[in-house]
């Protein structure tokens, strides 16, 4: 079953079919200085766009812009510090962004963690829930006001299959009442994603801005670090020579993000999941238009969405 659904995976991939070029377009990238993002970045910095790195990491992160610079020759690739795992950090990128940036046309959330230990953010959020969702929600709806200026544009959300697996608990969301269970969080993470990609899409109906979340298949990166799979006997020797056959490699893994972002057929297309390259119906609870619309209300309410750059940084309780 493993081995099938992986070989699904892996041959629903493929080189992004679009030869799209983006000179003149400006790109922000999460956690791009590793992994997934990085080969986006690279990607996309090939095409001739304006690349912002925006990692946690800024030493890593201006490594990875150097080294992209020097592949492709495009000097127009740059590191910025964005630690999604602070409401402060957030807001102070995206009050630089809007400052210094006459137009952002793509947004590709990518930064995530994966079933890390029972972590906290700054803010005091469930580390996956706060990096992989509560982080990209707020750095979104921040610079929505130059997405829509700069229309057409995107913004690709990356989530997971994953998410199948997922439910929203709106009674413990940050699992402060429940033994905690790191796997269950993850889903929840990426099933957040997808329904904040259906919601924002409702949203931005009419403005000339798409959204769309993908899952870009799985991946040969530092993303699994925390799930055991290198340091376990049994998945070393048993998992461990089909798993690497057919997972992708970071190149491979980042087509999708690149097709979502160029793709000219995508075009108006807002909305939807995708699998590798290939648009998918997501799971029934991420269809769910009211558990969007309180997911966002929520969501809202933790990070202080309705406060000014000025003003308290520390995330609200969840409404009763």
């Amino acid at each position: 079953m493993l081995c099938r659904r992986l070989r699904r995976d892996f041959v629903a991939g493929g080189a992004c079919p679009s030869k799209t070029t983006i000179p003149g377009k400006t790109v922000i990238v999460t956690g791009a200085n590793t992994g997934i993002g990085k080969q986006t970045a690279l990607e996309l910095a090939k095409r001739g766009g304006t690349i912002i790195l925006a990692c946690r990491d800024l030493e890593k992160c201006e490594a990875a812009a150097k080294e992209i610079r020097g592949e492709t020759l495009n000097h127009h690739v740059n590191a910025r510090h964005l630690d999604l795992a602070s409401l402060k950090s957030i807001r102070e990128f995206a009050a630089k962004i809007i400052e210094e940036e006459e137009r952002v046309h793509i947004l590709i959330n990518n930064a995530a963690v994966m079933r890390c230990p029972h972590w906290t953010t700054e803010d005091g959020f469930e580390m996956q829930l706060g990096v992989n969702y509560l982080g990209h929600f707020l750095l979104t709806n921040l610079l929505l006001d130059k997405l829509k200026a700069s229309a057409p544009s995107r913004i690709i959300n990356l989530s997971s299959l994953a998410h199948v697996a997922g439910h929203i608990d709106f009674e413990d969301l940050n699992w402060e009442k429940r033994k905690y269970d790191t796997k269950a969080a993850y889903c929840q993470s990426k099933l957040a994603v997808v329904l904040f990609t259906k919601e924002l899409s409702r949203r931005l109906q009419g403005t000339g801005v798409t959204v769309n979340a993908l899952h870009p298949g799985v991946a040969r990166t530092e993303l699994g670090r925390h799930t055991g799979m290198h340091r376990s006997a049994f998945s070393s020797f048993t998992l461990g020579p089909i798993f690497w056959l057919l997972v992708k490699s970071p190149q491979l893994a980042a087509q999708p993000s690149t097709y979502l972002a160029v793709a000219e057929e995508l075009e108006g297309v807002s909305g939807k999941y995708f699998e590798g390259l290939k648009e998918k119906a997501p799971a029934p609870e991420a269809e769910d238009e009211e558990v969007a619309q309180r997911l966002w209300a929520e969501s809202a309410r933790l990070v202080g969405l309705e406060m000014s750059y000025g003003s308290s940084e520390r995330g609200q309780p969840l409404p009763k």
